[in-house]
């Protein structure tokens, strides 16, 4: 079969401005509230997109951990290619797909470190193996073999036991968005694209955008 005549017709629902939150977080709470109904596997996956000194880009899937303080929150290893990026350019662009409900929210946003009491939080939360591999793993750097990784995650083991600390190179970011754009699939390609941006003076203001 032919990736061109691959086809989808979208008939679930509409998005109007009438319907649609005046606050674009609780709209997004909305929409990810129907993904959790609907039982999407993982609804808290989203694409993380970034770019370079020299503005190449780059993207990944992460999980979304929280959305407060006027950001949406996700963890990672700071000196992890993603990290050395947002080091440098301290922006992103943040996708979900939600297909079954043919839907897409699209975040861009500055971005900044969540404090250090939230990440120890979040940290010492996880399962063990999770915190464990926090020190273990050496993210997005060449290792010669699984066998290095694995002795790697046992002297973590051996080292921090059942109470390892949180690494300093270990801890969390906020995407703070300027814009928001919610996406709903509608038939013969005529979308639904309401986009909410950020302004000063009004808050947040709502235009819509031709599909």
């Amino acid at each position: 079969m032919k990736l061109a005549d691959l086809r989808q017709e979208y008939m679930r629902a509409g998005l109007s401005e009438s319907q649609a939150d005046r606050d674009p977080f609780r709209q997004f709470e909305r929409w990810f509230d129907d993904a959790l109904r609907a039982k999407l596997p993982l609804p808290n996956a989203m694409t993380l997109a970034t770019v370079t000194a020299q503005g190449a880009p780059s993207a990944r899937i992460v999980l979304l951990k929280g959305v407060e303080d006027g950001g949406f929150v996700f963890y990672t290893n700071y000196r992890s290619r993603k990290g050395r990026e947002l080091e440098a350019r301290a922006a992103a662009c943040l996708v979900f797909q939600w297909s079954d409900l043919e839907r897409q929210v699209r975040v861009d946003g500055a971005v900044q470190r969540v404090s250090t009491a939230a990440s120890d939080a979040y940290y010492a939360s996880r399962p063990l193996g999770a915190r464990l591999s926090a020190w273990a793993s050496a993210q997005s750097e060449a290792v010669g073999s699984r066998a290095v990784l694995e002795a790697s995650m046992q002297e973590a083991g051996r080292r921090y036991g059942d109470n390892p600390p949180r690494p300093a190179h270990w801890g969390g970011y906020h995407v703070m968005p300027q814009s928001i754009e919610f996406w709903q699939g509608r038939a013969d390609r005529l979308h639904d694209r309401l986009v909410y941006k950020r302004n000063a003076a009004a808050g947040w203001t709502i235009e819509r955008l031709a599909p």
